[in-house]
């Protein structure tokens, strides 16, 4: 496993880069650390916290990196991908509070061909499951050509 800046491995800039590292990819997974603070996008000051709705995009940011790691890997570019739906979003907290270390995970149930796929995702605050879900993406040939039609 390459260890990538975060910034090389999500096709996004500051501020709306919301996870802090890849800390560990394959083929077929991949895992992230958020740290929750108060420099966090979307930190809620009256709650001192993160609402769990956000781990959505936790979420889908793990995927995007670890799908432009292996990309990396194989000498390829990084490519935009889209968020489609999420499924079956669960979770057993309203928030990540100050101070959380947060690990994502995504494991590809799927790949088709034409770019779509699926995700089996959770979110752990050390052994604890706090979020899981299922995430379809599709990931273009040509993002740009895509977005334009």
């Amino acid at each position: 496993m390459t260890k990538y800046p975060i910034e090389k491995v999500l096709p996004h800039v500051h501020p709306m880069i919301l996870v802090n590292e890849l800390v560990d990819y394959s083929d077929s997974t991949g895992s992230c650390l958020v740290n929750i603070s108060p420099t966090s996008v979307f930190y809620d000051e009256k709650h001192d916290a993160v609402p769990a709705c956000i781990g959505i995009e936790y979420l889908a940011q793990t995927i995007a990196a670890h799908a432009s790691a292996n990309k990396l890997d194989a000498g390829n570019t990084v490519k935009v991908g889209f968020l489609v739906s999420t499924k079956n979003y669960k979770a057993s907290v309203s928030h990540f509070s100050n101070g959380d270390e947060l690990v994502t995970h995504v494991s590809r149930i799927f790949k088709e061909p034409n770019g779509l796929g699926a995700f089996e995702c959770s979110i752990k605050r050390g052994e604890q499951l706090l979020i899981e879900a299922t995430i379809n993406v599709f990931e273009p040939e040509d993002a740009t050509k895509f977005v334009t039609e």
